[in-house]
Formats: C-alpha cells, sequence, structure tokens
C-alpha cells in the first residue's frame, strides 16, 4: 500500500503564516482575483483588505467611545453578509493579517436563527451587499448588531497599508500574538445536518497548515488558477480554495453562486487548473448536456469530499481531469487523502492515530471482511466510529465548552462518522453516526445502502434514514429517493417501485434486513448550502406523503437473511 504524498502530520510546524504569504503578495501585480471581468491584482487586495482593518478600527473607536480597539472588551468578529465576491476576500484577508475574525454567515437560514449565530459568534457587526439587503432589513429585525452596506467599509485612507502591514504589530494597537499559529482567523459553522449549527475556530495554522499540503501534494504554482463557485461561508472555501491561492501566489476566480451550467465556460474563460467542490457538485455538472469538446478545458485537479466513485469516473472521463475525493470536516480533527492504489469505495489509507472503535465501549473494532460479492460479511463487528487520539487540527468550538469536551470526550476527537477498515488498511465510509439504524437487533449503517441503491440505473439521488418502528421495537430503514430525468410522473413512479424487489433481491452484497420498509419519492433532497443532505427534515416527514409519493414494503422479507423472495412494494394513500 502506497503511502499518502503528504500527510497533515508532517506539516506540524508550518514556517509561515497566511499574514506572511499575504505580505509576499503585497507587490504582485499579475496575478489575483478574478470576478466576472475584473481583474484585482494581489498587491491591490492586501492594500483593500488593510483599508477595511483600519475603517473597521476606526468604526470601533467611535462605537466605543475609545479610539484603540485593544482596549475594548468586545471581540473584533466581523459578520459577513455576502456573495462569493472580491468583498468576500478583501475581508478574509483582512482577518489573516490582523485581529480581525471573519464569521461567514449562512444565507439560507432565516433571520431569527442567524440572529442566534450572531449571539453565538460574539458577532460586532454585520456586513452586507446588494444582493442581500432584503435578509439584512430582516435580520436588523431580530439583532441589535450593526448591520452595515459594505460601502461603509470600503473606503479607507490612502496609506491604509503603511499603516497596518509590516512588523506584525500595528502602532502597538494589538496583541502581536495575531500572527502566531493559533491565532483566530475565522469562525465557520458547522452545516447543523444533525443539530444546532455550531461556530468552529479556525486558527491560522488550521488553514495554513492544509493548504500548504496541497498546494505541495497538487504541485500548484504562482501560474495555476483556482477556481472557487462553494459558498465562501463554508469550510470547503476558506480552507481549500482561498489559502492555496495565498500560498502559492496563484491567481483566485469567484463565481458569485454555483452554476453547474456554468462550470465549464468558468473555467475555460478564467483559465482554470484546480477548481474545488463538496457535496454534489460533480454530479449537476453531469448532468448537463454533454459535448464533444467537454474535455477541451485547462482544469488539471479537481478536489474535494463526498462525491461517489460512479461520479468521481465519469467526470474525470468526460472532462479529461483528475478528481481526487478526499474526507474532512470543519473542525479538521481527521483527515483522509486517497491514493493511487485505494479502492475505489474506499476513502484511503487510515492515517497514524486514527482508528475505528465502538462507539459505546471505544474497543477497536475488528478487520472488515467481504463476501464473494464484495458485501460487508461482518458489520456488526466492523463498523464503528472514526476517532483520533488527540485533537489534530481541531482548536475546539466558540463559546461552546460542552461541544468541545464532547467532542474530545476521553482524549479522543469524535468524528461521529461510522467506518470500517479492510486487511490492508484502507477505511471505507458507513455514514454518520446519526443514521445507524436498528433492524431486527443489529446496527446498520446507511451509506453501504445508499451506494448499493445509487446502481439502480433510474435512481438519480438517493439518502438512507431510519425512523421508528411500529409497532416492533427499532427503527424501519426509509430511502428518500429522487428519480432520474424524464421520470417524476406517478407511472414511472409505480414502475420503479414494482422493479425495485427483483432489483433489491439481485443485489447480492445487500442483506435483506438492509431493504429499505419504506420508499419516498420526491422531487428534490434537501440540503445545505454545502450540498449536504439533511437527513432530519426528511425522517421529520414520518410515515405522511405530503408532497412526495410513499411506498411500503408489505412482506417479511426483512425479518430474515439470504433466500427471501424479492420484496413488494404498494403505493401509501
Amino acid at each position: 500500500m502506497n503511502s499518502p504524498i503528504r500527510s497533515i502530520d508532517d506539516f506540524d510546524s508550518p514556517s509561515a503564516t497566511l499574514a506572511d504569504s499575504l505580505a509576499a503578495l503585497s507587490s504582485v501585480n499579475d496575478r489575483g482575483v478574478r470576478f466576472d471581468e475584473e481583474f484585482i491584482p494581489w498587491s491591490q487586495v492586501v492594500s483593500r483588505a488593510n483599508e477595511r482593518i483600519v475603517s473597521f478600527r476606526r468604526w470601533a473607536g467611535a462605537d466605543e467611545g475609545s479610539g484603540s480597539v485593544g482596549e475594548s472588551r468586545r471581540p473584533p468578529h466581523i459578520g459577513i453578509l455576502l456573495d462569493n465576491s472580491p468583498e468576500f476576500v478583501f475581508w478574509l484577508c483582512a482577518a489573516a493579517s490582523s485581529e480581525l475574525v471573519a464569521v461567514g454567515l449562512n444565507d439560507t437560514r432565516a433571520p431569527r436563527a442567524l440572529a442566534a449565530d450572531l449571539a453565538t459568534a460574539d458577532v460586532r457587526v454585520v456586513v452586507y451587499d446588494a444582493g442581500h439587503a432584503d435578509l439584512a432589513r430582516e435580520l436588523a429585525r431580530h439583532t441589535a448588531v450593526p448591520v452595515i452596506p459594505e460601502a461603509e467599509f470600503a473606503d479607507g485612507p490612502a496609506n491604509a497599508a503603511s499603516d497596518v502591514m509590516g512588523d506584525g504589530s500595528v502602532q502597538g494597537e494589538m496583541d502581536a500574538t495575531w500572527g502566531d499559529g493559533d491565532a483566530l482567523v475565522a469562525l465557520i459553522f458547522t452545516s447543523g445536518t444533525s443539530g444546532d449549527p455550531k461556530a468552529v475556530r479556525v486558527t491560522q495554522r488550521k488553514i495554513s497548515v492544509p493548504a500548504q499540503m496541497l498546494a505541495d501534494r497538487f504541485e500548484i504554482g504562482s501560474q495555476d488558477c483556482i477556481y472557487n463557485a462553494m459558498p465562501m461561508f463554508h469550510s470547503n472555501a476558506v480552507l481549500v480554495a482561498w489559502p492555496m491561492a495565498l500560498v502559492s501566489g496563484c491567481d483566485l476566480a469567484l463565481r458569485r453562486r454555483f452554476s453547474a451550467s456554468g462550470w465549464l465556460g468558468d473555467v475555460r474563460r478564467f483559465r482554470a487548473t484546480f477548481a474545488n467542490y463538496v457535496g454534489t457538485p460533480l454530479s449537476y455538472i453531469l448532468a448537463t448536456d454533454t459535448r464533444p469538446d467537454d474535455a477541451d478545458n485547462p482544469v488539471r485537479i479537481v478536489y474535494g469530499n463526498e462525491a461517489g466513485a460512479e461520479v468521481r469516473e465519469a467526470f474525470a472521463a468526460r472532462f479529461g481531469v483528475r478528481v481526487v475525493d478526499g474526507f474532512g470536516s470543519t473542525e479538521g480533527g481527521v483527515a483522509i487523502s486517497r491514493t493511487p492504489d485505494t479502492p475505489p469505495a474506499a476513502l484511503g489509507p487510515l492515517p497514524p492515530d486514527v482508528l475505528v472503535v465502538d462507539p459505546e465501549t471505544d474497543a477497536p473494532r475488528e478487520t472488515a471482511r467481504f463476501t464473494d460479492d464484495g458485501g460487508l460479511a461482518n458489520p456488526q463487528q466492523a463498523v464503528g466510529e472514526l476517532v483520533r487520539e488527540g485533537p489534530g487540527l481541531f482548536a475546539g468550538y466558540y463559546g461552546n465548552p460542552a461541544a468541545d469536551a464532547e467532542r474530545m470526550r476521553g482524549g479522543m476527537f469524535r468524528t461521529g462518522d461510522l467506518a470500517y477498515v479492510d486487511a490492508a488498511g484502507f477505511v471505507y465510509f458507513a455514514g454518520r453516526a446519526s443514521t445507524w439504524m436498528r433492524v431486527a437487533g443489529e446496527n446498520l449503517a446507511a451509506s453501504p445502502i445508499e451506494r448499493i441503491l445509487s446502481r439502480h440505473p433510474q435512481v438519480a439521488e438517493v439518502a438512507v434514514f431510519g425512523i421508528p418502528a411500529t409497532p416492533e421495537p427499532g427503527d424501519d430503514v426509509v430511502a428518500a429517493i429522487v428519480l432520474a430525468v424524464g421520470a417524476h410522473d406517478s407511472g414511472a413512479e409505480e414502475d420503479f417501485a414494482s422493479g425495485l424487489g427483483a432489483f433489491l433481491a439481485a443485489q447480492r452484497d445487500l442483506a435483506p434486513r438492509q431493504w429499505p420498509r419504506l420508499l419516498r419519492i420526491t422531487a428534490e433532497l434537501p440540503r445545505t448550502p454545502s450540498f449536504k443532505v439533511r437527513a432530519p427534515l426528511l425522517a421529520a416527514r414520518g410515515r405522511t406523503p405530503g408532497e412526495d409519493t410513499l411506498f411500503r414494503r408489505v412482506d417479511d422479507a426483512g425479518s430474515g437473511r439470504g433466500g427471501a423472495a424479492a420484496p413488494r412494494y404498494e403505493r401509501l394513500p
């Protein structure tokens, strides 16, 4: 088994911070940020970031009745309610080179929920753009935090750069430790797929370590161009795209919001050589019309996480690129990288200090064994929680010691993800612990069932989860399915359900206990802005069809193993 090219553990002491990278870019005029038809050299990006630092300090001084931010007891946390734009980059760069802390705000959350996020993160002021004016007005009704148009911070003094950049201290006004590896740069909220979002502390080291690792791994240099269409309030953009451009000194191209139909035209126009993703964007791009010249594009590497093996292979073949899928979370405690010999269904080799343990006892799980058909032969003994001995790059949640303690219970970083490891040391994702289902006395993981259902030619998207069984104890397995394009009329749904039983019985790596008790045919799966399925919202629909079409398995095939007849599904009224 090949070792990863580089791992996070190889970068325990990065030689430079993001502030160092920005200082090096302050005189670069031929590379920078590209947005629509606009090009802003890095020298101007640095200058405009410094203008915002000075403008904020003056605003904060007036707000506090003091000339010094350092005297304030209120943290300089800036809520950013912006589309992907140069302005967002200016604020991120301002946070990377000063005491300011950038707090990206999820614009899909309701105003009242956003107001709660502001309180959680101790946000001092919210900056918004014209596209968020309506949301900003609503937000202002639910919070005492000032909500201010971006233009009010855009005009700093002409000598702002000389006021800010330099020897690591700004006229004695701030604690010089802001440039240290543990200094706070941003707060990034978790996606909230399994509970209320938490504000993850993102430090200089937490950003610069993976950015340098990835730039080295993919040989990203100053002549490359990184294309980002993922939301910049999410960790994928903040930990991958933006900092890789800083440490390599290359162009950073932005799209205001992701567009599947616009992806190919964008990477050609910007001459992008690297693109990032999280969740299902590659599937959406693959769903666009195929053209004979799709592979005529400059992209070398497409990097992200949560794309299935079939999607990765199809995308690479169609667009002539290398797709690399990694595993990690906003918290940063565990990161897994694929190697050339990683099996298609695996995440990669299990890193040092990372284990798969019984979630209740912390005992190591058995090595996975497979049937001749590729199914997991010992799921009850092999599937467990993925944990790390020690925190890794996890720097804690902001203002939430209870969540810190739970995440680091017993001195181990607990991912909340289920996995299993084969004899060669490769680790396989088995779903979130929150989607673990108890069926007929056995624990079932959702991800293996999803992978198998995805083989069906009529299945475009699928999410598997459990709801309480009735009347017996345990859970019923539910599969929420989006059918392929052109298969949404009621007749097609009936045909799909009537033929699914034979398909399930033919999958020799799918045990009858894993057969869905309920099928929910839906127009779309509810997702976060980072394209993760919100399973709790699906589970909350229960046994009521609502706007979906619901089918129930009417036999007892799921109560036993092998040899069971193909199940039959009937539509519920």
